[in-house]
């Protein structure tokens, strides 16, 4: 019992920290708009002397009250120890948000004004976490409502931690699985020639209708996505075949994107090529810059990889903003006007037609991408990233193939640089900045480090879904570092991770059985 206790007023302190943060910059009204939207809030007729904004941001901080008491009470061993701890920590984490309201609206009535101090605590904010109430009944409220959530999430952490009820649900879904599986229409449908190619040529049609029924917005929207497929491919070869920490990827981007626009801008030196003669331009340079930054910098490993290619990185963003080459790169205005492609004689002026471009761009570099992971060099990426000294011991020339790896990956940043830039018809030194690097990054280890299917789930997740939900924009880096905690807390191997991938963390793992690895790699 003195365990449980323990867990909890320690989980409740830590909850107690995130709600104060989450208020501190003003994501509690983001929230309460957000939760408005899903619901539909204008049909709510709340009580109380509540608003319904006031109830949507309750609502939200009771689920952190839930996730707090089902927290605490993981390891309890009878319901009355996951009482006991839940209670715990709705006790403490009740008590510092409710002291937080205590304190900021002592403060809001003695007309000081917080956003001074900190720009998101608007006074809108303060009175919607106050209840638009006297300090002490604010306080109460918000008490009362973290104690009987910490209780229920005991409760529920308790039930829904007991292994018992998994292990059914898993056998049950493996028992359906395999009866589905087993069905002698299924298996001949499955085991036809015809099945795979139908199925790409079912996939392909439905990817190429879609645009047509899109609006020009959506339609950009999945440029976009198409883009940080690009990019994330060439980041795989890089990062999950050949295990090589780029943090500079953004540069051989920014070639590429510098590449197309001065040659075919009417500025700053008004050549005027055609885009298709830019576009292999764009990416035999960005290959090029890839090995010059390879030959002195690969022969490094792991961190001191990373921060050169950091470093890298940041010298291309620099030059670009410098007042020195403004008559060469346009300087901290970028470039205007990019030239776009043009088909027989057709200016692609719309985004369907940019967005065919990307998918076939796309399509590309994914018959590349499995091609090379599928041959002698692919397995030899494979083995020197398993361990590069061995790999070397065997036969394999390190450094040549790492060139390679740099090369090929720069390659894909470059002709994604170009499609970026041609379709914006602008390129500026802050569309090359380090987030650009990150994100991609991200990409590549949400979705599953070696794994094209896993590249595209983590594009459409980390560029897709916060054109959906905009309401979190403002807060895309917090998410960013969330998700890619509960990811390696969770799922350390990706959303869709490659077959080895997988085999790898598992083995890791002594509690998790190992799985046969099957198909090729």
């Amino acid at each position: 019992m003195k365990t449980q206790l323990r867990n909890g007023l320690q989980t409740g302190l830590a909850f107690w920290l995130i709600s104060a943060f989450l208020f501190l910059i003003g994501f509690t009204d983001t929230a309460a708009v957000l939760f408005g939207d899903i619901i539909h809030d204008e049909d709510l007729r709340p009580g109380f002397g509540l608003t319904t904004g006031m109830v949507n941001m309750l609502f939200f901080l009771g689920l952190l009250g839930i996730w707090a008491g089902a927290r605490a009470a993981r390891a309890a061993r009878a319901p009355g120890e996951a009482l006991a701890a839940g209670i715990a920590a709705g006790l403490v984490h009740g008590l510092g948000v409710g002291g937080l309201a205590w304190l900021v609206g002592t403060l809001h009535e003695s007309k000081v004004r917080m956003s001074t101090y900190l720009a998101q605590l608007l006074p809108e904010t303060i009175q919607l976490f106050v209840l638009e109430k006297a300090p002490a009944e604010a306080a109460a409220w918000h008490f009362v409502l973290l104690l009987a959530t910490g209780f229920a999430g005991g409760l529920l952490g308790f039930f829904l931690g007991r292994p018992g009820w998994r292990e059914a649900i898993a056998a049950g879904w493996r028992q359906l699985s395999s009866h589905a599986g087993s069905l002698s229409t299924l298996q001949r449908i499955r085991a036809s020639r015809a099945f795979g190619p139908s199925l790409a040529v079912l996939g392909i049609i439905v990817l190429f209708t879609l645009p047509l029924r899109l609006d020009q917005y959506w339609n950009y929207t999945l440029g976009t996505v198409g883009i940080y497929v690009l990019l994330g491919l060439g980041l795989n070869i890089v990062v999950g075949l050949a295990g090589l920490l780029d943090l500079g990827y953004v540069a051989f981007f920014a070639v590429g994107a510098y590449t197309v626009a001065l040659l075919t801008a009417p500025a700053p030196h008004k050549l005027l090529w055609s885009f298709w003669v830019a576009l292999p331009i764009g990416v035999l340079l960005a290959a090029l810059a890839g090995v010059l930054l390879g030959i002195p910098v690969l022969r490094m490993r792991g961190d001191y990889l990373a921060i050169v290619t950091l470093g890298f990185g940041e010298i291309i963003r620099i030059l670009s903003r410098s007042d020195i080459l403004t008559g060469f790169t346009g300087g901290p205005k970028g470039v205007l006007n990019i030239g776009g492609p043009q088909f027989m004689p057709r200016l692609f002026s719309n985004e369907i037609n940019f967005l065919y471009l990307i998918l076939l761009c796309v399509f590309l570099a994914i018959f590349i991408t499995v091609r090379l992971q599928h041959s002698r060099i692919g397995r030899a990426w494979e083995a020197m990233r398993e361990d590069e000294t061995v790999a070397g011991a065997m036969g394999i020339n390190t450094l040549q193939y790492k060139l390679l790896a740099f090369a090929i990956g720069a390659a894909f940043a470059g002709l994604g640089g170009v499609l970026f830039a041609s379709r914006n018809q602008f390129t500026g030194p802050e569309d090359h900045n380090l987030m650009v690097s990150i994100n991609v990054l991200a990409v590549v280890i949400v979705g599953g480090m070696g794994s094209i299917p896993g590249v595209i789930a983590g594009a459409f997740v980390l560029k897709g879904l916060p054109e959906v939900l905009r309401e979190m924009e403002d807060y895309r880096i917090v998410l960013f570092g969330a998700l890619l905690v509960i990811m390696m807390l969770i799922r350390p191997e990706g959303l869709l991770p490659s077959s080895r991938r997988k085999l790898e963390v598992h083995q890791q793992d002594p509690n998790q059985p190992d799985e046969p690895i099957r198909g090729r790699l």
